[in-house]
């Protein structure tokens, strides 16, 4: 997505940002709800219901307080204009801390780490663009050294045997799972502005499964271990978070690469413009 919007393909329409956006929302809501049921099932939270009703509250908080952070550190950095290493070293510091609040405040406050982590970043990003990407190419930097050890980490936890067993039924969730997805990619954009191709590329966009798979795949088994519950059904569930990495990560990377190539148009520097000034009109006519 990132090269594509380099390209400028779709750019009109926002098409990669909408993607990029949407894509670390649901992220987020997935990781705040799987904590929230996985505590429940190893009894250390409150009912089913209480938890998914502080979801909502929680990213509520977290949206607050990340916005507010957001902005004292644009003042801050605006005011002593530190270097950008320093500048990515402070905003992951105080992530970090915005996740260990969360903790500290569970059972009190619901409240999302994560979400005022990434609300920290659209602040920077609204307020100083240009710093948003020096801050992001730094980032990136960083991930290739911490996503490799992640996925060792999470290669270490694996149950080849039970992987093994897994392996259709496995798939066949997974599939579903995608089939659902796609559908409701399919909901979301009905009435929008997109075309039926570029709608395809969308749902496609939403296929590939693997940093979040590879984040939380190994929690319940490692929380079950903790609490001393039998474990069988923790390594399922970090084998089928791996054969949703397998399955999908590198055919949907290819598919996304090939049908954005051919789908997205390359919109000139000005096309954005034009194009809303367009919707604009054709609005206002038909009012």
């Amino acid at each position: 997505m990132i090269r594509f919007m380099k390209e400028r393909r779709g750019a009109a329409k926002d098409i990669p940002s909408m993607v990029m956006a949407a894509a670390s929302a649901d992220d987020v809501y997935v990781i705040v709800a799987h904590s929230a049921v996985l505590g429940v099932y190893i009894g250390n939270s409150g009912s089913l219901i209480a938890q998914i009703a502080s979801v909502p509250l929680s990213l509520v908080f977290g949206v607050a307080l990340g916005l507010v952070v957001g902005v004292c550190l644009y003042k801050l950095f605006d005011r002593f204009n530190p270097r950008a290493t320093k500048r990515v070293l402070i905003v992951i510091a105080v992530s970090i801390m915005l996740v260990r609040l969360q903790h500290v405040l569970s059972g009190l406050l619901p409240f999302a780490g994560l979400v005022a982590a990434m609300a920290i970043g659209f602040i920077i990003l609204e307020k100083r663009e240009q710093m948003a990407h020096e801050l992001s190419a730094k980032l990136a930097k960083a991930w290739v050294f911490a996503e490799i050890i992640l996925f060792s980490m999470v290669g270490a936890q694996v149950n080849v045997g039970v992987a093994w067993k897994a392996g259709a039924a496995g798939a066949a969730v997974i599939g579903l799972g995608l089939l659902a997805r796609a559908g409701g990619v399919g909901l979301c954009l009905a009435g929008s502005r997109l075309n039926v191709k570029e709608r395809l590329f969308v749902a496609v966009a939403f296929s590939p499964k693997a940093t979040v798979q590879a984040a939380i795949g190994s929690a319940p088994l490692l929380a079950m271990r903790a609490a001393g519950m039998d474990t069988a059904p923790g390594d399922l569930i970090l084998a089928v978070a791996v054969l949703s990495i397998v399955l999908t990560a590198p055919a949907g990377a290819w598919a996304i690469s090939a049908l954005g190539s051919r789908v997205l148009e390359i919109a000139p520097e000005n096309e954005h413009e034009a194009y809303d000034a367009a919707v604009e009109s054709e609005a206002g006519n038909q009012d």
